[in-house]
């Protein structure tokens, strides 16, 4: 009888030893989704619902009441008022009338872009060509609203005011930035100090950079006074000239994130072996060739990964514009943020989530297509 309790005893230890073990491997198995589960869960409640429930506020006129909110169901109403209604020239600029120059440029961009979609039948799959497709629609869209608007002489909305800092901006910042690290990599005396400075806008508030430029951009009593009199320039007040105040915007812009593309670049060109730079010297090639040749090369996938976190940060722009200018003069320096942030001031909860969402077509589109054809293009075409 004991001999038989005992294997009783034994078996069953065997059996929860066993159980101990699956449930370990078990674990170990999941033990990448227990790890990111609390952030997917962040994710989820502060994220992805507010911005689903958005929708409802999107497709629907907002009405306060002394019970709360009260939604009155209008399908996309809220969105083609921007494009057809009341808020067409506000979004979209004035495009009437088209001049000759304009439709030119239009048609030439038209081929071009229907040429690319059409050499794409082949070589992409059906989920590619769908992207394609989109990518090509927004191409044509974006082409005939500046052929419209800018190259006719017309004035420009917040949806390419909103393009303007995004493309402009951010290939002057990475210019700058790029050029900054490499000076900085390079075997000088007090780069270490130039590193720091260099560093101390990215820890400035928004807020600070924005009364800060007001302050540099007085043409009364800033520091430019001086340089602006010595050209005969008492007179002139750049918050009052649409094209000088979104340049004074982009400044003001690039001064805070200049920093964060040097930082990044400069990491990127101190990790090259020094081997390869130096067989390169001995070889007699010229800083600009080993430049082209060795540098670019190996720094391109980190420089295009910088661009693009930079261009989803420079669509999102908001507080210099409201700072500096309050979207002026009229609405020239008002990006499709700011303006949806008007428009919420204004009680307009429908409107503002509708061009909330119109941007984030446009981030979408624009950010997953140059990440497609640019840096996924970049990264395939070495192995080719």
């Amino acid at each position: 009888m004991p001999s038989y309790k005992s294997a009783r005893q034994s078996d069953s230890l065997l059996a929860g030893a066993s159980r101990r073990d699956r449930f370990g491997e078990w674990v170990d198995r999941h033990c990448g989704t227990f790890f990111i589960a609390p952030a997917v869960t962040l994710i989820l409640i502060f994220a992805i619902f507010p911005t689903i429930y958005s929708l409802f506020f999107a497709v629907s006129r907002v009405r306060f009441t002394p019970d709360g909110l009260k939604f009155r169901y209008v399908g996309f109403r809220n969105f083609s008022k921007q494009f057809f209604g009341s808020a067409e020239v506000h979004f979209l600029g004035r495009t009437e009338p088209v001049h000759i120059i304009g439709m030119i440029v239009f048609a030439i961009i038209v081929i071009a872009i229907l040429w690319w979609w059409v050499r794409s039948f082949g070589k992409a799959t059906w989920v590619g060509m769908i992207g394609r497709t989109i990518s090509a629609a927004m191409g044509i869209f974006l082409s005939w609203i500046l052929c419209a608007s800018l190259l006719s002489g017309n004035s420009i909305g917040t949806l390419y005011t909103t393009l303007f800092y995004v493309f402009v901006g951010c290939a002057i910042q990475f210019v700058i930035g790029i050029g900054l690290a490499f000076l900085c990599s390079q075997p000088i005396s007090g780069k270490n100090f130039f590193r720091v400075v260099f560093f101390i806008p990215l820890m400035i508030t928004p807020l600070g950079i924005g009364y800060a430029m007001r302050m540099l951009a007085d043409v009364t009593k800033g520091p430019i006074q001086p340089l602006l009199g010595a050209f005969g320039l008492e007179n002139w007040i750049w918050s009052v000239d649409a094209w000088s105040a979104r340049f004074v915007m982009m400044i003001g812009d690039s001064w805070q994130w200049i920093p964060f593309i040097f930082i990044c670049m400069l990491a990127a060109l101190e990790n090259i072996p020094r081997d390869h730079v130096e067989a390169a010297q001995v070889d007699g090639a010229s800083s600009f060739q080993i430049f082209r040749e060795i540098t670019w090369p190996q720094i391109v996938p980190v420089a295009v990964t910088v661009l693009l976190i930079r261009m989803i940060e420079a669509f999102k722009i908001v507080d210099l514009p409201n700072i500096m200018t309050g979207g002026g003069p009229g609405s020239a320096t008002e990006s499709m943020t700011l303006n949806s942030m008007y428009i919420w001031r204004a009680n307009d909860l429908g409107s503002s989530a509708a061009i909330a969402y119109l941007l984030l077509i446009l981030t979408v589109v624009v950010c997953a297509s140059f990440f497609n054809y640019v840096v996924l293009g970049r990264i395939r075409r070495p192995s080719r």
